[in-house]
């Protein structure tokens, strides 16, 4: 029995297939890129978040320095550093002081956990009844072993992470040649687009994120700065232990959205609760009145609605950040994702005028 013939050649490989499997192949490679290199990029994404961050003074003294640019960036960058001077010996003995009693008492506070004495003192001290004495105590006893390998887990990552900050010291450095020459750049970019249509999309798309970059970036510091200030001064009037330690590391993540506040102020509570301090319920009612000020009155009027991302995709940014390059992917991940919304969303404006040029 012979088959029928169609006529046709049966196509294994199409123009169709070659190109899916070139983007994937392109995805994977560039996929494998970020793998390898994710510390010299995430040095340059600093830089480019430092360069932001001194964007503003520069272009003002631009202005007073007659159009000088380079006169600019060198006047910022000596006040820069000459503010970082003044801070260290007004706040850095006590927050180093602080910080080092905190670290070397920590292996002493663990072993009283364990034990037992901890809870039975806290117990003692705020009223606690038998009941939940003994059931927190059971708690801890049933899993301390989960307990004590999550806290070693944290702070190994943390040493491994700040051992590992050795590209530090080039971020300013970079930043000078993005502060120099960063309008000029961005410029080249939407030249290299030759139809016209496509290189207006490139320069809104271009425009918006310099805008959200700079002014997010600009805000959260204002946020963080402004709550480590407040939220110290405050600690120390209420003679919270180890206020120069807490405090800080309260405002410093305040730096990320949503998930950093909410951190922050559980490191306060964690610390004065182990540190014995009496007042608990009054430095939790200064808590959440301090977070109602800034969610409510401070945010508002210094963030405004720039950076548009849901809390759910703030969480999950958060939580890819960390497990991607720990502590500092962290602190990297909403503006990453804030630039890869405004992209996609470019993206899709690009498709959807296409279709309709098409049609």
């Amino acid at each position: 029995m012979e088959l029928p013939c169609t006529g046709r050649r049966l196509k294994f490989f199409d123009k169709k297939t070659a190109q899916a499997l070139f983007t994937a192949l392109v995805f994977v490679l560039a996929l494998m890129f970020l793998y390898f290199a994710w510390r010299a990029i995430i040095t340059f994404l600093f830089a480019i978040f430092f360069a932001y961050i001194l964007e503003a003074p520069v272009s003002r003294l631009q202005g007073w320095l007659k159009g000088s640019r380079p006169a600019a960036i060198t006047v910022v960058y000596l006040l820069f550093i000459a503010a970082l001077i003044v801070a260290f010996v007004l706040v850095g003995p006590p927050v180093m002081e602080e910080a080092q009693k905190l670290t070397q008492q920590a292996p002493e506070l663990g072993q009283r956990i364990s034990s037992g004495s901890l809870v039975q003192q806290l117990g003692t001290k705020h009223g606690w009844n038998r009941a939940t004495v003994d059931w927190i105590t059971g708690y801890l006893n049933l899993h301390q072993g989960e307990l004590i390998a999550t806290t070693q887990n944290l702070v190994l990552r943390a040493v491994k992470t700040i051992q590992g900050m050795w590209w530090l010291p080039l971020v300013p450095i970079f930043a000078i040649f993005f502060l120099k020459d960063g309008h000029q750049l961005g410029q080249n970019i939407i030249n290299a687009v030759e139809d016209p249509r496509n290189r207006r999309i490139v320069a809104d798309t271009v425009e918006e994120m310099n805008s959200m970059l700079g002014h997010f970036i600009r805000a959260q510091l204002t946020l963080a700065g402004l709550a480590m200030v407040v939220v110290t001064f405050v600690l120390w009037i209420m003679r919270v232990p180890y206020a120069f330690a807490s405090g800080p590391a309260a405002g410093m993540l305040e730096f990320v959205p949503v998930v950093g506040p909410a951190l922050g102020g559980l490191v306060v509570l964690a610390v004065a609760l182990l540190s014995g301090y009496s007042h608990m319920w009054l430095l939790l009612i200064f808590l959440l009145v301090w977070r109602g000020i800034q969610d409510y009155v401070s945010s508002p009027r210094i963030m405004g609605s720039t950076l548009e991302l849901h809390p759910l995709a703030v969480l999950f940014g958060v939580l890819a950040g960390g497990e991607v390059a720990g502590v500092i992917g962290v602190f990297l991940s909403i503006p990453v994702l804030a630039t890869l919304r405004i992209l996609w969303h470019t993206w899709m404006l690009y498709r959807r005028s296409g279709q309709k040029s098409t049609a």
